[in-house]
């Protein structure tokens, strides 16, 4: 067995920079200060040959080109055997677009998830002669790529914002936000992009797992609102904060983890500076900043 992740995209929506963005982060990445990160995307295998990507970010094209491992081998053959969505949000379905080139492979999601996409004709453009849509079952084990089983289980969260009516619910839980257990013989990794709360039964499932990818967007619950680029806080967008009584670094601490790395940060993070207090900090405390091109082994 030889299960490898590698780290596709580490920013949420927008990446950094954000195209509309002028805050302190994206100009330093703009000015080559501090790394660019495209959107939110993993790769995995349990062979080293068969590949599956978590979540189509629209950065997915660039991405694949700069990850060796996912070239095609043969005019039309790739090592991608499938792709899987954890929720319905644009920075994790619409590279699902750029994938409709008459490649074959099996498109896994939950049974809502998989009806938001049929609900958008765009999406048609995945040909099902070609693109195989499996629904999948909350806590059922499937074959997500040769050597590599996989489980979806809900997590707290929302669902994506184009859904939203007068009244969200970000504490919800179901079928629209989705985490995955990844197991290739003794190995246990988890990905959970996005998470607005760590309950005591996901704690507890989390327990004694190799790695752990967790959703990093943001350093402080209001980071958006104190920088003048929104109203909106962490918990409002179905989302914890690292830092805080009611953050994840804490709601993590004696979780018994071989490695843990944030992923999904948001532009704003100042955890995406490589010399800023905050990231030395979540280092401190055991934490990997996720960054592109990142490959994480046990």
């Amino acid at each position: 067995m030889s299960f490898r992740a590698q780290i596709l995209g580490a920013a949420a929506g927008g990446g950094l920079p954000q195209w509309n963005c002028g805050c302190d982060n994206c100009n330093l990445a703009r000015s080559g200060d501090i790394p660019s990160q495209s959107q939110s995307s993993l790769a995995v295998t349990g062979n080293g040959v068969d590949w599956a990507i978590l979540n189509a970010s629209p950065d997915i094209r660039e991405q694949m080109s700069h990850t060796p491992a996912l070239y095609p081998t043969d005019l039309r053959k790739l090592p991608l055997t499938s792709v899987l969505v954890t929720n319905g949000d644009i920075d994790h379905v619409a590279g699902l677009l750029t994938l409709r080139e008459m490649q074959p492979f099996t498109l896994f999601a939950t049974k809502g998830i998989h009806e938001v996409l049929a609900a958008n004709p765009i999406f048609d453009a995945l040909n099902a002669d070609v693109v195989t849509r499996t629904n999948i079952a909350l806590d059922a084990p499937f074959e997500l790529a040769p050597d590599l089983t996989a489980t979806l289980f809900a997590v707290p969260g929302k669902v994506p914002l184009y859904m939203e009516g007068e009244t969200v619910e970000t504490d919800l839980m179901g079928e629209q936000t989705v985490g995955v257990v990844l197991e290739n013989g003794d190995t246990t990794a988890f990905y959970i992009p996005g998470c607005a709360r760590l309950t005591d039964d996901l704690r507890e499932r989390l327990q004694g797992a190799d790695m752990v990818f967790f959703d990093g967007t943001l350093w402080r619950d209001d980071e958006m609102v104190r920088a003048g680029l929104g109203k909106k806080t962490g918990q409002r967008m179905g989302h914890m904060s690292m830092s805080g009584p009611d953050g994840s670094i804490a709601a993590f601490a004696g979780v018994d983890i071989g490695k843990k790395v944030f992923v999904h940060m948001n532009n704003t993070n100042p955890v995406l500076r490589p010399n800023s207090a905050e990231k030395a900090e979540a280092q401190a405390a055991g934490w990997i900043i996720g960054q592109d091109g990142m490959e994480i082994t046990p």
